[in-house]
């Protein structure tokens, strides 16, 4: 089966196209600056690539370009439109409403309007990208697939905050969590790499990106996550603070005079790396800065290897045990230091990495064990593939409708 894969922001539309058969990426690219110039960059699986400056004002018309692109002469990989079989979306925020990936009716488009207000930045660009879609594609059958299904597995004292009852249910409060593609891909790998069953694995995944979260899977499912109501939760992340005091909250806009709305920006966009080291939101420009004697950069990339070595034991106590650890995303992937960081001094866990192995550069298809032989919990740097994993459940909810 073709299956397109699209993940919509706001003026943005990333997309891939799979053939689920050969489990291959015919296509990828992303249409960037939608609603003003407008800029796509395209690549096809035989290496060929496309950038071009085009006018697109609207997600409708993004999708459009990228249809024409996908089966044009010179760029294309498909014959024509006919081939896609299926559109799967990624989307941030299922709230209260959606605890498994679903097809796209008028009911379930109902029930994602009302996600809104849980994610304000994700939820209006995903509905963009979903009526863009169905603009081009009007019979194609689209697939929701929800960052938050996999979290749905956890137990209620996880996931309840300590509030009054009454206030959680009327605003549908409680701990979602997020990444759920990348934590429930990479939490399947490696339980095929410890080679038992998947019911006594214990195993911690770090997706380490600009945004960050953890999951502890136990038995391969979450038992706890670190982002909660929203993804501004759990670790220190590119420009987001994660956890901090509640109180500091209200403090900082009596302070500054700040509106809700206001304090929002500051916390999700001037805040973690950018703004405890002054420089940069990108690990890389903090590790740069480490090398120049920069303190607050070290100090930056210590806040977030300490918070993250921190959850990996307070998630091995909550499973009673611990298999393995795996790194992915972003920095998970690429930063060496990082993971150096996080592993050094865990001797009590039982965890070992050799840094020769760690420190070499990784290509972006390796799987990596980086733990020792006398390291008695599996380290692993696993590669995550969050659009395979849409493509995958987009591909099974439309075979059953054959």
């Amino acid at each position: 089966m073709k299956v397109l894969v699209v993940n919509a922001g706001s003026s943005s539309l990333k997309y891939q196209l799979f053939d689920t058969a050969k489990n291959e990426v015919l296509a990828k690219g992303i249409c960037e600056r939608i609603g003003t110039d407008g800029k796509i960059d395209h690549k096809c699986f035989d290496g060929r690539r496309w950038t071009k400056e085009i006018d697109m004002p609207n997600h409708s018309v993004a999708t459009k370009i990228v249809v024409d692109t996908l089966t044009g002469k010179d760029y294309g990989c498909i014959s024509s439109m006919d081939e896609i079989e299926a559109v799967g979306h990624r989307i941030v925020h299922g709230g209260p409403f959606f605890f498994e990936s679903c097809l796209l009716t008028p009911e379930v488009l109902d029930k994602l309007e009302r996600c809104r207000d849980l994610a304000p930045l994700h939820t209006g660009a995903h509905l963009m990208g979903i009526k863009g879609c169905t603009a081009v594609m009007p019979n194609v059958p689209q697939v929701l697939v929800f960052d938050t299904a996999f979290h749905q597995t956890m137990p209620a004292k996880a996931c309840t905050y300590p509030l009054p009852f009454e206030i959680c249910e009327k605003y549908h409060i409680r701990r979602y969590g997020f990444h759920g593609t990348s934590h429930k891909f990479v939490s399947r790998e490696m339980i095929k790499l410890l080679g038992k069953p998947a019911e006594e694995t214990k195993i911690v995944t770090c997706h380490i990106g600009n945004g960050a979260s953890m999951a502890a899977v136990k038995g391969g499912k979450v038992i706890d996550t670190t982002m909660g109501f929203t993804p501004l939760d759990g670790v220190e992340m590119g420009t987001r603070c994660g956890s901090i005091d509640p109180a500091i909250v209200t403090f900082i806009m009596k302070k500054e005079g700040y509106t809700p709305d206001e304090m929002d920006n500051f916390m999700n966009k001037k805040c973690g790396f950018l703004g405890v080291s002054g420089v940069s939101s990108d690990s890389r420009d903090i590790e740069q800065g480490i090398k120049e004697g920069n303190d607050r950069c070290d100090l930056a990339a210590n806040i977030l290897a300490y918070q993250v070595k921190k959850n990996i034991g307070a998630y091995a106590a909550a499973m009673n045990g611990l298999d393995a650890v795996v790194f992915t995303a972003g920095m998970g992937e690429n930063n060496p230091e990082l993971r150096q960081r996080v592993c050094e001094d865990m001797e009590f866990y039982g965890i070992e990495i050799d840094n020769e192995i760690n420190a070499k550069t990784l290509r972006q298809s390796d799987i990596v064990k980086l733990s020792t032989e006398n390291s008695k919990v599996a380290v692993y740097v696993i590669p995550t593939n969050e659009e395979y994993m849409i493509a995958s459940d987009t591909e099974e909810i439309v075979a059953k409708m054959k």
